[in-house]
């Protein structure tokens, strides 16, 4: 089975296991190059909100009322994308770039 070919700003259904279950994701990374891991870094979507600051919400019809949970930023193997949902606007993009950015200090 090839890996569909992905782009940073695709959100995805991925598996998460158990523990999580599937649930959306917004790629952060696309499809790995032939000699890299066959992974890529995932911000997990949620739609229990807790109202803190880590919780950007972008509206999108594809996706439940929620937030992208900037607390839960995970590199998965891409066997585990089952769907693509949508992607977003370069300037939604932006704003989750510089969301992290903050998040992580850099």
């Amino acid at each position: 089975m090839t890996m569909p070919v992905v782009n940073p700003g695709e959100v995805w259904m991925i598996d998460f296991g158990m523990t999580a279950k599937v649930r959306p994701a917004l790629l952060l990374t696309g499809t790995p190059a032939d000699d890299e891991l066959d992974i890529v870094t995932v911000l997990l979507h949620t739609t229990a909100l807790r109202g803190n600051r880590w919780e950007l919400s972008i509206p999108k019809p594809f996706l439940k009322p929620g937030a992208f949970h900037l607390q839960q930023v995970q590199t998965i193997s891409t066997v585990k994308l089952e769907r693509r949902l949508g992607a977003l606007t370069v300037e939604e993009m932006k704003r989750v770039r510089d969301a992290l950015a903050k998040r992580l200090a850099i």
